[in-house]
């Protein structure tokens, strides 16, 4: 995904687990890492990246095109040998806006009107 847009969409619509995975893959932008890097930072176990990543499966493919706001290296074609992930730093960018923007659901769950 390049569509600013789109990446807020993706990141309003997905699971707690997936926004942080965002989230953290938007601090280092341009910087491929491991999974297990990765989850270290974040502090999660080894292979819940491998399970968040299969949970929204159906949800980039139903509603995105199975397009990804991140990228995916996988071991053949990577420095490490293994499996990375990384964020451009565009996706990151968006990613951090979405993070800031209010989804105007939640303005409206909480009882401030749609309209602002």
């Amino acid at each position: 995904m390049e569509d600013g847009g789109e990446i807020a969409r993706f990141h309003d619509r997905c699971s707690s687990l997936m926004r942080e995975l965002l989230d953290a893959l938007a601090s280092t932008p341009g910087r491929p890492r491991t999974f297990p890097q990765v989850e270290d930072g974040i502090g999660w176990p080894h292979r819940r990246i491998a399970s968040v990543l299969g949970g929204v499966a159906h949800l980039r493919q139903t509603e995105f095109g199975g397009r990804r706001p991140y990228h995916l290296q996988d071991e053949r074609g990577s420095a490490s040998g293994r499996w990375e992930i990384w964020m451009d730093r565009g996706q990151a960018r968006a990613v951090r806006a979405a993070e800031t923007a209010e989804p105007a659901a939640d303005r409206h769950r909480c009882g401030a009107p749609l309209s602002q």
